[in-house]
């Protein structure tokens, strides 16, 4: 698959490791062609150019940039993106009173605005619940399970992309339903995160229903 990252971060760096060893072409591009290169050579095998550039190379986008810059990047990117599957990993965060609290209010998601900024892209939200350096193992396995990646969009063929995307990297996929979605998962971000700071575990509040006949 080709792979277009717009970002040179810490996610841009981790995701597109994960799907260079994976075996896909995958290109970083950055407003600092200095922080592009770097950030490809971190990854290894991948090429690197500006943000038009990977907007152009990519089949699938990963916007791996902040939450609050993403609809304004992909709606100056938009022709570019036309027909394009743009995932979108951020999470609208910042500090609250009791823990990390979403900056979009709940009303709506990152990704929606995104959709509404580049409206001939489809947009995709995946790879925002696991903290960056989850991506970084070769094989994302936990107590024998692989690591399941939760993504929702509305266009068939994006989610297949994605999801075929998730499995080339020892993932399961986790269809989450439409765009609509996409709120909810952001707010599951907020709550484990929120679970994680305070010391808590949440996987241990998801108990499989099965268990309780044990």
């Amino acid at each position: 698959m080709r792979i277009g990252i717009l970002g040179t971060g810490a996610m841009a760096t981790a995701l597109g490791g994960a799907w260079a060893r994976a075996g896909h072409d995958v290109l970083v591009g950055g407003r600092d062609p200095a922080a592009a290169a770097a950030t490809a050579a971190r990854i290894g095998g991948a090429k690197d150019g500006t943000l038009a550039d990977a907007a152009d190379h990519g089949e699938l986008v990963l916007a791996a940039v902040p939450a609050g810059v993403a609809p304004r990047l992909v709606n100056a990117l938009a022709a570019g993106l036309a027909g394009r599957t743009v995932v979108d990993c951020s999470n609208p965060l910042e500090p609250g009173d009791d823990g990390p609290v979403l900056t979009t209010g709940g009303t709506t998601s990152v990704a929606r605005l995104m959709a509404d900024a580049a409206p001939d892209a489809h947009v995709v939200k995946a790879f925002n619940l696991c903290h960056d350096s989850i991506w970084t193992l070769p094989r994302p396995v936990f107590e024998g399970v692989a690591l399941a990646v939760p993504f929702c969009g509305d266009d068939p063929a994006s989610l297949g992309r994605t999801a075929e995307l998730i499995t080339s990297m020892g993932c399961t996929p986790m269809p989450c339903g439409g765009l609509s979605r996409a709120v909810y998962v952001e707010a599951a971000a907020a709550f484990a995160i929120g679970a994680w700071w305070s010391g808590a575990e949440p996987r241990f509040a998801f108990p499989a229903s099965e268990r309780a006949s044990r």
